[in-house]
């Protein structure tokens, strides 16, 4: 086992930024994959327990576990990787917030000291084709969600349901940790996201004592070759 080794299914990890906010204080690193690289040691050169499931199952893991590791090592000093725990959610070392995601190639992973954030959401998506993008609508929108895109042009509905989507997971992702209470789609609403990938989510139930029905939260999003990526952060 060795905690520096990269394999040769991943590229050389990233500390770019897309989104328009670098956050302060927090470490985001990525890599790109190629899932029929993979070898089946893998695993046990990086040190990492295996999983079940497909080869693209396996390659997302461990492409997002060894994005986690290299983020705790630039946070604290440590090479940790995440344990999954009995909710499947990642189990962060004491006192750090953070946050995995990974699909379509590209797998990523942000961290923090909870001293300064509470909590990280983090989710990178495809772009939803439009035909797709129409029979989610209903699952993944509100009522008054639906209405602001009632005039758009289908391409136009089809991106802002997607950008939709990647923002409440990341939402999702970011309060979780804090509520340990599970929450859906209809529960948050996106109440504005801007050209610039500034966006704002409002919640519709009361999650906690912290987060009543109105409560809103900040993300960020960008674009980047095919994929979208975005951001939650909850400020200490």
């Amino acid at each position: 086992m060795n905690d520096f080794y990269l394999p040769a299914y991943c590229s050389a990890l990233s500390a770019d930024w897309p989104q328009p906010l670098r956050l302060p204080e927090v470490h985001m690193l990525s890599t790109r994959f190629d899932v029929a690289l993979l070898h089946p040691e893998d695993f046990q050169r990086c040190g990492v327990p295996s999983v079940n499931g497909v080869a693209k199952r396996q390659a997302e893991h461990l492409a997002g576990r060894l994005c986690a590791r290299e983020a705790l090592r630039a946070l604290t000093g440590v090479a940790q990787i995440p344990a999954i725990g009995e909710d499947r959610a990642p189990q962060w070392p004491a006192g750090v917030a953070g946050s995995i995601t990974h699909g379509a190639g590209w797998a990523g992973a942000v961290v923090a000291q909870r001293s300064a954030w509470r909590g990280l959401g983090l989710d990178v998506e495809k772009h939803l084709p439009e035909q797709r993008a129409e029979r989610l609508a209903e699952q993944i929108l509100t009522p008054a969600e639906l209405s602001r895109l009632e005039n758009l042009p289908a391409a136009q509905r089809a991106a802002r349901i997607g950008l939709t989507f990647s923002l409440k997971e990341s939402l999702f992702k970011a309060l979780y940790p804090l509520v340990l209470r599970q929450f859906y789609f209809h529960d948050a609403e996106l109440i504005d996201a801007d050209p610039n990938g500034h966006a704002s989510l409002r919640l519709l139930i009361d999650l906690h004592a912290d987060w009543p029905a109105g409560s809103q939260l900040q993300g960020q999003f960008a674009e980047f070759d095919g994929h979208l990526l975005s951001l939650v952060g909850i400020p200490a």
